[in-house]
């Protein structure tokens, strides 16, 4: 119970910054164009306290999934009957669907500067994700060695798609999608998002050179695109679970796998694989810990997983990646985090197109309750991981809410633009409609979100 209230508390503080910083986007550009701000309101629902300073009413509301700055002339979801930034959504301003006659109320003020309003809310929350970055990168950078950047395969999975397109293990991708030398980031980025999509690919097999295709299936496991491979390197143990096969034998997390039954193994997958199909017929291990090299056998056991039974030995591993360390200055920092941030903007991007194409499965998304247990894990590894991850999010919020979806802000956006091109106002019928769809649309996704975080918690079935 002390660890998820420790997880609650943990994606309340990240979650409430970016609200705030989200919300703090549209009262200053309310601010800057003379718009009357009455509410700036951390949660939503009734108001437990709070001060006034000036014309405004600064609170904090009942329900602290949320937070909104109410304009004078402006009709908020709640007090119709709805709510604005359910589930910590950050979405922004609606356009006011009633009249008013106040010079300085919202709907009285020019569309250009009611869509500079709308858009200062993801604005901020971008501004977050770089400048988050950019902090994090002056007091240490860390960058991924070459070697480990290479796209070189260290196995392949029999029948998968990379085995029917004819590669091998040890095979290297020179060409991929048109890119030459491509890291193995830029193989898996691209290769989660292409489900049913053919890819273009250049090997280089002891020094010979030729070109296939390979098409990912989607991976009813993890609702991503899967072409079954994975990169060569250094097998690190990520964890090793009390009580199974692997922490009576001796192993621990930190551990470099060498070797199984005498076989130099250099694939996290590969690894798996031998597990699995081992019979349950114990299986010699060498492994590498502070510098020394050691030798022990262990016998997997049969042991549900993903509601299947399998040979397991209770280890979770990974690829040991080598970094090299640094200091940027400001101005090489902000240019890395800008880069970074511009990377998954475009990801994000090909996630939002890929779940439209049904090349991505819903399955992919983590709401309320998959945020709070990442943010809880990634406070325990330190300032930096927890850091990195608000800057994640609050970038992924602000594409979001720039989706030409009614009651977000990309929703407001759009109809200001409507009408910019029409020079007239959308029917305030026709509005409301939108904005209801909009707002049943939004609740479901949150539904679905909440649902879907559940569903990874349970066991299958």
């Amino acid at each position: 119970m002390a660890a998820l209230i420790e997880k609650i508390l943990w994606f309340l503080l990240m979650i409430g910054i970016m609200i705030m910083i989200h919300e703090f986007g549209h009262f200053w550009a309310a601010r800057f164009f003379d718009v009357k701000v009455e509410t700036f309101s951390f949660g939503f629902g009734p108001r437990l306290f709070g001060f006034r300073r000036g014309e405004t009413d600064y609170r904090f509301s009942l329900i602290l999934f949320g937070g909104y700055v109410k304009m004078a002339g402006e009709l908020l979801p709640e007090t119709a009957g709805k709510q604005r930034d359910a589930s910590a959504l950050l979405t922004g301003p609606q356009e006011s669907i009633t009249d008013a006659d106040d010079p300085r109320a919202l709907p009285n003020k020019p569309r250009w500067q009611r869509l500079i309003i709308s858009f200062a809310g993801p604005f901020m929350n971008i501004v977050l994700a770089v400048g988050v970055l950019t902090g994090l990168y002056m007091v240490k950078y860390q960058k991924v060695s070459d070697a480990d950047l290479q796209a070189v395969i260290g196995h392949v999975v029999p029948g998968s798609p990379a085995a029917k397109a004819g590669i091998q293990d040890g095979d290297k991708i020179v060409k991929f999608e048109g890119k030459s030398k491509p890291t193995w980031e830029d193989i898996v980025l691209k290769e989660f998002t292409s489900a049913g999509r053919t890819l273009h690919v250049t090997i280089d097999r002891n020094g010979s050179q030729f070109d296939t295709t390979v098409t990912p299936i989607l991976s009813e496991k993890l609702g991503v695109g899967y072409a079954g491979w994975d990169e060569r390197g250094e097998i690190e143990l990520a964890s090793v679970e009390p009580g199974y096969p692997a922490e009576k034998a001796g192993l621990k997390k930190g551990d470099l796998i060498l070797a199984v039954n005498g076989q130099p193994l250099h694939s996290p997958t590969r690894f798996s694989e031998i597990t699995r199909t081992s019979g349950g017929r114990p299986i010699e291990i060498q492994y590498q810990r502070n510098g020394q090299v050691y030798t022990v056998t262990v016998q997997p056991v049969l042991s549900k997983l993903d509601g299947a039974a399998h040979y397991m030995i209770g280890v979770q591993q990974t690829q040991k990646l080598h970094f090299t360390t640094t200091r940027l200055s400001f101005p090489a920092a902000f240019r890395e985090a800008v880069s970074q941030n511009a990377r998954e903007s475009l990801l994000m991007v090909d996630v939002i197109k890929g779940m439209v194409e049904r090349r991505l499965s819903p399955k992919s998304l983590s709401g309320p309750i998959g945020i709070a247990q990442m943010a809880g894990e990634a406070a325990k590894q330190g300032a930096a991981d927890y850091l990195w991850l608000m800057s994640t999010i609050s970038l992924q919020l602000a594409i979001i809410n720039l989706l030409p979806i009614p009651i977000l802000d990309g929703g407001a956006i759009l109809m200001l633009l409507i009408e910019m091109v029409m020079q007239r106002d959308m029917s305030l019928n026709v509005k409301e409609a939108v904005f209801k769809v909009g707002f049943v649309f939004i609740m479901m996704l949150v539904a679905f979100a909440i649902y879907n975080d559940i569903s990874k918690i349970l066991p299958a079935g």
